[in-house]
């Protein structure tokens, strides 16, 4: 089954390589969509893709690469639109 999932990801999670660790993982699972910084420090992304797969990346998310520091994760599960041919960072 497809599925969307939109993450804010808090903590100490810019700087870490938290968006290159996760586009990394996304592409090897498939699935697509992209991450991004926010101005505040936390993490925003977007994922798409088979439940499966996108539910390894979502818990990758939860935890980080080594040095990050997630502190809380705000997901919400939308309709999945299909609109992504691949995941990006986004700047």
């Amino acid at each position: 089954m497809k599925m969307r999932a939109h993450m804010v990801i808090q903590g100490r999670v810019q700087g870490v390589f938290f968006r290159w660790e996760t586009r990394r993982r996304a592409q090897n699972e498939g699935v697509t969509g992209w991450i991004r910084n926010l101005p505040d420090g936390n993490v925003e992304a977007v994922f798409e893709g088979e439940q499966v797969q996108v539910d390894r990346v979502v818990d990758f998310c939860r935890k980080g690469p080594l040095g990050a520091r997630v502190q809380s994760v705000q997901v919400t599960y939308e309709k999945f639109l299909g609109e992504f041919s691949d995941f990006r960072i986004k700047l």
